[in-house]
């Protein structure tokens, strides 16, 4: 409060000593205001936005010369309008668009997270010698910092048939919730673990979550932050079974079904019989041809001893005197 006293003094208008302890029963009026009267607005608005505070005061322009309007966070001042005369205290020049016209509203540009709070506006109007309260608004401002789409990963498998995940997120303001969901039900995630930079505030999150992978999954990481959240899903299908041993299957690469295994073991069948029968087929040929052969020779045998037989030599008298 003296801080905001200190600076009021550099109005023109509290340069008598009268004034300067009219100002500051005016700020202890606008304490007690304050605490009596509420919030009577509420903005939220995100970092880098621009944010509209407005005291919703209405007055005419000829009115300006008579009235005075400080606008203050807290305990600090923000800026004021004495005699139509615009003045922003240092912490929000540059930043800072006040529009008399829309009902002594002022903007604020490119929010950052320190500019949460509550913001009020004092009217005061010169009557009767002395200003007086005429008006007084409490404005609420949020300020969030948007989380980013949340990122899942896979993070092992702690056991046969279950699978873990980590679902991330950082950057956001403020403090945020996580939760996983599947078809609109609450899982209950592990882990669980929120952080805040004490220099940029922004919070960190992140959690984990173990599932059963023998059936299929759609589960969604949900974070809330403020009246905002984001969302990432996640997806998992049952991996097909594992093929039967190599060593008790058809040695053919596409044997597969009950319908294919039986075409395979038929023409397999096939092939063995008429691989036996063309042997057969073989062997018989072998022996017929053998035998018939066999005759042929068996034939020529009695042929020539028949012929043998029949050969006339002379006597044998006769054949031995040749020899001699």
């Amino acid at each position: 409060m003296a801080y905001s006293c200190q600076l009021m003094q550099e109005s023109p208008l509290l340069g008598f000593p009268r004034l300067r302890f009219i100002h500051l029963f005016v700020l202890l009026l606008v304490g007690l205001f304050q605490i009596s009267s509420g919030i009577v607005g509420q903005v939220s608005k995100s970092v880098r936005e621009k944010a509209l505070l407005s005291c919703d005061y209405k007055f005419c322009s000829e009115e300006q010369s008579i009235h005075r309007i400080y606008w203050q966070k807290h305990d600090k001042m923000v800026l004021s309008v004495i005699s139509g005369v615009p003045e922003v205290w240092p912490e929000y020049k540059n930043r800072t668009v006040y529009d008399i016209a829309n009902n002594y509203s002022f903007s604020l540009l490119g929010l950052i997270l320190s500019d949460r709070g509550t913001y009020t506006c004092v009217v005061q109007r010169y009557e009767g010698g002395s200003y007086v309260v005429k008006h007084l608004t409490t404005v609420e401002l949020s300020v969030r910092a948007d989380f980013p789409t949340p990122n899942i990963t896979e993070s092992g498998n702690p056991s046969a048939d279950i699978k873990r995940i980590t679902c991330f997120a950082s950057g956001g303001f403020p403090k945020p919730r996580l939760s996983w969901l599947e078809n609109g039900r609450e899982l209950n995630g592990i882990n669980t673990t929120i952080s805040q930079d004490p220099e940029s505030e922004l919070y960190t999150i992140s959690s984990q979550l173990d599932f059963n992978t023998t059936y299929d999954h759609f589960i969604d990481c949900f974070i809330e932050y403020g009246d905002a959240h984001v969302s990432q899903n996640f997806t998992w299908e049952k991996p097909p079974e594992d093929p039967p041993d190599e060593k008790q299957t058809i040695p053919f690469a596409w044997a597969g079904s009950d319908a294919v295994k039986a075409i395979i073991i038929f023409f397999i069948a096939i092939t063995v019989i008429a691989v036996i029968a063309a042997i057969a087929i073989i062997i018989f040929c072998i022996t017929v041809k053998f035998r018939k052969h066999r005759r042929c020779f068996r034939r020529r045998n009695e042929a020539s001893r028949e012929t043998n037989k029949n050969l006339y030599i002379g006597p044998v008298e006769a054949a031995a005197e040749q020899t001699v």
